[in-house]
């Protein structure tokens, strides 16, 4: 498939239908955080030591030059972390969320948090079983109990920040050029009216994707009112265009958003068959933190950190692909931690197939 960006005249001519495609990895400008083909993307690591996580995120934000630096020419900014369920082992770390507002603040940012969940008991989920739904009297009440039960709320007031709840309000159409399931995109009009999106995932490994970190994190993005909740519905309209898990869908929202930040939050991460405790997913600490401009190089850098090979990942391949850099890790800077003093060789997920669990895993709808 041939990828194509889009200029910078065809970015600005559109106003209603906003063209935002490749801003994160395709273009080969300088945009939204995105580095040029003659520039080496840089990622930092950064050792958390004695619980003082918020040393840790500051430290990985200045190898990498600085807020200001990462920040530049960006004034409006949402964080993004995983919080896919209620349960605190599954989702982000509050306080490496916290840090990065904070100091985005300080630098004169505005900043909001948004997310629109998967799960939660009592409103799509009951047990083992999880239903999807565009219900926005479900979808509603269900990500203000997420962003309760995790602590966001109570975050977000401290801050004075809003939250925004990805799943229902007024929405934006983003046209995708060559997408490889969808041609053009819903989405809260939020991400579109923002400067920037910052990607905040905990580590964790994924039975459908690999490893699940800044570029699938952005999964939480499609809103359930228009492509449901949980995603059973995206993943069989990928599945049918032929992706392997669930790269197809991720390059696509990748492809679709400002995304210009990932700050992967490893203070304790997952490995075995993530993404959730709940499917045997296994808490372990590795105190690190992950952070740079560039989503496929900073993904790249934490699943080697986790034991992967690149080719291990077809998120890595499918975004490569699509006109994405970069195309191999030794490309990368890597500043702060070397690779092989913070590497652990994580339990891999049991991988599953699509098509081996689409009539059972969300295919009832409420």
């Amino acid at each position: 498939m041939n990828q194509k960006g889009i200029s910078r005249r065809e970015f600005l001519s559109t106003s209603k239908h906003i063209a935002i495609g490749a801003v994160a990895g395709s273009l080969a400008m300088k945009t939204a955080g995105c580095f040029t083909v003659e520039e080496k993307p840089v990622v930092s690591i950064a050792k958390i030591e004695n619980d003082k996580i918020g040393y840790a995120v500051e430290k990985a934000v200045d190898l990498l030059g600085g807020i200001g630096t990462v920040t530049e020419g960006k004034d409006r900014i949402m964080l993004k972390p995983n919080l896919v369920d209620p349960l605190i082992e599954d989702t982000t770390n509050p306080e490496v969320v916290k840090i990065l507002a904070q100091l985005m603040k300080r630098a004169g940012k505005e900043v909001l948090i948004g997310e629109g969940s998967a799960a939660a008991p009592g409103f799509n989920g009951e047990g083992e079983e999880m239903y999807r739904t565009k219900k926005r009297e479900i979808l509603d009440p269900m990500q203000q109990f997420v962003f309760d039960e995790l602590g966001y709320s109570e975050l977000a007031d401290s801050l004075k920040i809003p939250l925004v709840n990805l799943h229902s309000g007024e929405m934006a159409e983003v046209r995708l050029p060559d997408g490889y399931v969808f041609d053009r995109i819903t989405l809260h009009k939020t991400l579109v009216d923002i400067d920037l999106l910052c990607s905040v995932p905990i580590m964790k490994t994924h039975m459908l994707a690999t490893v699940t970190l800044g570029m699938k994190n952005l999964i939480g993005l499609y809103p359930g009112t228009e492509y449901y909740s949980v995603r059973s519905w995206l993943h069989n309209c990928s599945a049918e265009k032929g992706s392997p898990g669930a790269a197809y869908e991720i390059v696509d929202m990748v492809r679709a958003n400002k995304l210009g930040l990932v700050v992967v939050d490893g203070s304790t991460a997952m490995e075995g068959n993530g993404p959730s405790v709940t499917w045997g997913g296994t808490l372990v600490k590795m105190n690190l933190i992950i952070a740079g401009t560039n989503p496929l190089a900073t993904d790249m850098v934490t699943a080697s950190i986790m034991g992967f090979e690149q080719d291990e990942i077809p998120t890595f391949t499918w975004a490569v692909k699509a006109g994405m850099k970069p195309t191999k890790l030794d490309k990368i800077e890597i500043r702060g931690e070397k690779l092989d003093s913070v590497r652990r060789k994580f339990v891999k997920p049991t991988m599953i197939r699509w098509a081996d669990i689409k009539d059972s895993f969300g295919a009832q709808e409420i």
